[in-house]
């Protein structure tokens, strides 16, 4: 029975790979001030988060190569250098992410661009982030036989992201409120590309890179069901950031006031009467309590709870049928999907 990795674990190599990006600045010769000053926002910004993303890496490795692999080993720190360089995709993102939605705390501290003396100090610290992944690549994957395709994987799921990242500022800025500019295809559009490529596919794709098994036909039956689970996954936050307690959730939701082309509001769209309509137009994406009362009260009118929670069983009943279909003879194994949907089916957080 393989054993699933733990934060513990998995924080317990991030010195070494702090440690790699150091020498290799001291290479340079980077003055000491600007060295602290990277290390502090590596800190910041990589570690603390839950690291599902990360982990996902090391325990889809395990279930492939079929054996836990030891926290101590060389085959665990490499696995984990690969998850920690998701995490650092990650971190560049939501730096970046932060400043553009002028975001005020992440992971309950300030932003790093609101940290002391950072401002937009934050936007050259993103880049270093980012930079950092092609760095610790090159120090320990450059003799493996796949080390150009995971950079390539890297430079696509970036810009991937970049592409799903545009189309949301584009179709729902917080200050511009135009229900017109919002449909469910580019939701779509937006939470794969902005979300499902990196969350779900690129942990699998690495780890079948590491191990030697990423074949055509592994790569895209693993595209063909964890495109279609991020994007259930966003339609799955969604519901939860309106209908979710928010004890439970951790945070109170903000999607309503924050304008979000988000999944309730398309199918609400679908639903609305004129009246309703004009309703929504009137009260969504403004920063008042009220008007957001409103249009929750809206959603509950026109049932989505309901609609959600029967949809929600149709999405994965569908999931569940493509990964029992899941062709075993290259490597790849069912159980690292059912992993993936088990982490995320009924969750309340």
């Amino acid at each position: 029975m393989v054993s699933a990795t733990t934060i513990k674990e998995f924080e317990s190599v991030w010195p070494r790979i702090v440690g790699d990006l150091e020498a290799h600045c001291k290479h340079y010769k980077l003055p000491k001030q600007s060295l602290d000053w990277f290390v502090q926002s590596l800190n910041y910004n990589t570690v603390g988060g839950k690291c599902n993303r990360g982990m996902s890496v090391i325990d889809t490795s395990s279930i492939l190569l079929d054996k836990t692999l030891s926290p101590t080993s060389e085959e665990y720190f490499q696995a984990a250098l690969l998850g920690w360089l998701v995490e650092l995709l990650q971190a560049f993102f939501l730096v970046s992410d932060d400043i553009m939605d002028a975001s005020k705390t992440r992971r309950g501290q300030p932003c790093w661009y609101l940290a002391p003396k950072v401002g937009m100090i934050a936007i050259n610290d993103a880049f270093l982030l980012e930079g950092a992944i092609y760095v610790l690549l090159k120090k320990h994957f450059r003799p493996h036989a796949s080390y150009i395709d995971m950079v390539e994987l890297f430079h696509e799921t970036s810009f991937q992201t970049e592409l799903g990242q545009c189309c949301d500022l584009l179709t729902a800025p917080e200050d511009e409120v135009d229900l017109n500019n919002f449909s469910l295809d580019k939701f779509s559009f937006i939470v794969i590309f902005k979300t499902a490529y990196y969350s779900f596919y690129l942990p699998v794709a690495l780890a079948l890179l590491y191990i030697g098994a990423a074949t055509p036909k592994n790569l895209q039956t693993s595209l063909d069901i964890l495109i279609p689970m991020g994007e259930y996954f966003q339609a799955q936050d969604d519901y939860l950031d309106a209908f979710a307690d928010p004890e439970t959730l951790g945070k109170i939701g903000t999607d309503i006031q924050d304008n979000k082309c988000s999944w309730l509001i398309n199918q609400a769209l679908k639903k609305v009467t004129p009246e309703q309509r004009k309703l929504l137009e009137e009260n969504y994406g403004q920063k008042d309590a009220a008007k957001e009362a409103k249009v929750k009260a809206l959603y509950h009118e026109l049932k989505l709870k309901e609609f959600y929670e029967q949809w929600e069983e149709e999405r994965v009943t569908d999931l569940k049928t493509k990964i029992d279909k899941v062709d075993e003879s290259e490597g790849l194994k069912k159980t690292v999907f059912e992993a993936f949907l088990k982490k995320i089916y009924k969750r309340s957080k």
